[in-house]
């Protein structure tokens, strides 16, 4: 068989054979148990095989600032004040080096689609757009679409309205930066979900942190998740940056500030968990690694039984690929977008954090990370670690 490419040994379910899979033009042309062909081979080592991992909440132009923007507080509006500092001396040019920095090691961890978020305010005006469009260009990936951040507005219910007549207008999909503190005794989540239900854009829209969820008793929080699931709102949950920022205010029994997706994702809300910032004062580390993500999320929420760790591993993989309008199924005639991970199931790659093998994008490898290997005294031949 004529093929540009074959992997072999590819587990596609967790409890699924092993099988080969053969690219074609950028495509998968075949599925079988196996492959005749000459073509050059990927090896999964019967591994899961997934699309990749998606990264639905990413900030790209704030990337790797400690080293000019600091936040001795820790606090909120110590890393905002920190970074709209040092937002008067970026450039499009110094803005695309640092994103280009972050999507090469998300792209090293498996990450094949991201949807980021770009400032644009009077301190930095359009630099880091122009630089992130260019990015989307180099790196051919990408959604278009509108955000917003209520809470920073003088006219927080204005900015909402406008934000949706604009969406509505130009048809195109809304993110938000929502309710990002600790106190239930006000929200603007109920003005989005209202104008969400009015202009019919139900499955359209976003919100992020929204860590004052995670503060609800359980019964405003049953009324909140029926209210996101008539309103067709996915929840993003950020956990490295909600956990830094959040609870500054407490010196004892300080609250993890992480909203619980999982009790809204098992009512049948979309949610997905995302990187968020990675080394700079919102979030002062981070390599990109979306199982690491979600295996940060399952220890906050406590989640265990491989039914929970299957469930967080579809927010980093399924969700996040749904919102964002792409189809993450491996069959004939799919996109050869593939990651093979040094594990058979779901729940062992968030449990262990598997970190990816290889990558192929479009058909083409993308990137190798070989498992390390022992050096055993007295052996004579090094031996691989087990995933």
């Amino acid at each position: 068989m004529t093929l540009d490419l074959v992997v072999r040994n590819a587990r596609l379910e967790d409890a699924g054979q092993p099988m080969d899979l053969g690219i074609l033009n950028g495509r998968i042309e075949t599925i079988a148990r196996q492959i005749d062909t000459d073509a050059r081979a990927l090896d999964a080592g019967g591994g899961l095989v997934i699309a990749g991992f998606a990264d639905s909440h990413l900030h790209l132009d704030k990337a790797c600032l400690l080293d000019r923007a600091a936040n001795p507080s820790g606090t909120l509006q110590g890393a905002i004040n920190a970074v709209s500092a040092a937002k008067r001396d970026f450039t499009s040019q110094d803005v695309y080096d640092r994103a280009a920095r972050v999507l090469d090691k998300a792209i090293g961890q498996g990450t094949t689609l991201i949807r980021t978020q770009v400032e644009i305010d009077p301190g930095v005006g359009l630099a880091g757009f122009e630089a992130v469009r260019q990015l989307k260009e180099d790196y051919a990936w990408g959604v278009d679409l509108l955000g917003g951040c209520p809470y920073t507005d003088t006219d927080p219910e204005g900015q909402i309205k406008r934000l949706f007549a604009m969406a509505r207008d130009y048809d195109v999909e809304l993110d938000f930066h929502l309710d990002f503190d600790l106190d239930t005794s006000w929200r603007h989540l109920d003005w989005v979900a209202r104008e969400a239900i009015a202009h019919g854009m139900q499955g359209r829209v976003a919100i992020g942190h929204v860590t004052k969820l995670s503060m609800l008793p359980h019964e405003r929080l049953a009324e909140t998740i029926a209210l996101m699931r008539d309103a067709g709102i996915t929840l993003t949950v950020l956990p490295a940056t909600d956990l830094f920022m959040t609870g500054r205010d407490h010196d004892h029994a300080v609250p993890r500030g992480v909203a619980p997706a999982h009790k809204f994702h098992a009512a049948g809300v979309c949610c997905t968990v995302a990187t968020n910032n990675v080394l700079n004062p919102f979030t002062p580390y981070g390599d990109c690694s979306l199982p690491r993500m979600a295996n940060l999320f399952a220890n906050v929420a406590q989640l265990g039984s491989p039914e929970a760790l299957r469930d967080t591993f579809a927010m980093v993989t399924e969700a996040p690929f749904r919102l964002m309008g792409r189809d993450p199924v491996i069959r004939e005639g799919a996109p050869a977008d593939l990651v093979a991970l040094p594990c058979t199931s779901r729940a062992d790659a968030v449990a262990e954090i598997g970190r990816p093998i290889w990558g192929v994008k479009a058909g083409k490898p993308s990137f190798e990370a070989p498992q390390p290997r022992l050096l055993r005294p007295g052996l004579p031949q090094a031996t691989a670690l087990a995933g």
